[in-house]
């Protein structure tokens, strides 16, 4: 499998960590809770989490606090079509494809519920065929992208399709909740909003070529309830434990060796690292576990700075980066994690 086209979007809405701060300190929200969960958010917000913007799909930071069941399904709805079909769009003018090109859409996301599911309306919205295959993925959090991925593989190694649409999108602002949790007051400071998109297809396009050599994962359901999404006055309510980082690199390091071992190829092949920016805590404890510096992580650092944690389609952004820049060709890591508890990896070979 190739990947010959990527694309991304996010909200014209482009918000400061400041910003939210200060909407936070006029919300009412904010003084109905616990001293010390408003030190959280101001120590957050205001301190070194490695985010400086976050884009949202609120017109105003006040509707962040607009937090009924009915308004939030309503968001999402209106607002993850349209993010996934502009991902697609670039996705497939970056690989030089139209519509009618794809033979298989698949979408990823935790955000938000809608049946038909999404591949119903970005479907017509960009014009596929009526017979393409749809595929519509939940439940899987940050982790998303690459079991996404794996899924289309298998589309093409099957000789089913010559070209698959691969879409994360996720409306982080549609999953909002507070109470003085710790880890729900820290997703709340953490999360943006956006889509990432890629083309795949069963050979190169005569440029850069990105190959999809192998792949692995790890599931590890006895830490499942470290995080995950748990409904509550019917809405999303995030569950983010403090283990999460350690617990995350260590089965980042365990998929990375098994694949690597797998595949004949040296931890010193890798030249690029493409690893989902789950916060700065996730980033650095990847950086120790892995023994990563700051130069091989500065594309999912870059990510987490401009957009914060986009959950599934953060590591679109992160490849689309990597690829942008001066990276060495060679074998390059990809990975995500997220509840389940589960973590994925692949194997990338890039000219």
């Amino acid at each position: 499998m190739f990947i010959t086209g990527l694309g991304t979007a996010v909200p014209p809405q482009c918000y400061a960590q400041g910003d939210c701060w200060e909407a936070l300190l006029q919300s009412a929200r904010f003084h109905q809770l616990q001293p010390r969960s408003r030190a959280i958010l101001k120590k957050v917000l205001n301190g070194s989490s490695g985010i400086a913007t976050r884009h949202l799909v609120l017109e105003h930071l006040d509707q962040a606090f607009e937090l009924t069941p009915d308004v939030l399904q309503a968001r999402f709805a209106r607002h993850a079509p349209l993010l996934a079909t502009q991902a697609a769009e670039r996705a497939l003018a970056n690989a030089g494809n139209q519509a009618g090109d794809i033979d298989a859409l698949v979408i990823s996301t935790c955000t938000g519920y809608l049946c038909p599911g999404l591949t119903s309306y970005v479907s017509e919205q960009l014009g596929c065929r009526p017979d393409v295959l749809t595929f519509d993925l939940v439940g899987q959090g940050c982790v998303a992208a690459l079991p996404n991925l794996c899924a289309s593989e298998a589309l093409l190694a099957a000789g089913r399709c010559q070209r698959v649409l691969s879409i994360c999108v996720e409306v982080c602002s549609a999953a909002l909740y507070f109470d003085d949790d710790p880890g729900v007051l820290i997703s709340a400071c953490l999360f943006g909003d956006g889509a990432g998109a890629a083309v795949l297809a069963r050979s190169p396009d005569g440029k850069r070529p990105v190959q999809w050599k192998t792949s692995g994962s790890l599931l590890k359901p006895q830490s499942r309830d470290l995080l995950r999404f748990v409904h509550k006055g019917g809405m999303l309510r995030n569950v983010l434990a403090p283990q999460v980082p350690t617990v995350a690199a260590g089965h980042a390091a365990t998929v990375l060796d098994q694949v690597l071992t797998r595949a004949g190829v040296r931890r010193s092949q890798v030249t690029g690292w493409v690893m989902h920016p789950g916060g700065r805590d996730v980033l650095q404890a990847m950086s120790e576990q892995l023994g990563l510096s700051e130069h091989d992580l500065r594309w999912s650092a870059a990510v987490l700075r401009e957009f914060g944690n986009l959950s599934s389609a953060s590591v679109y952004f992160v490849l689309q980066a990597t690829l942008g820049d001066s990276v060495p060709s060679g074998y390059w890591w990809l990975s995500s994690f997220g509840a389940g508890f589960s973590c994925h990896g692949a194997l990338l070979e890039v000219e």
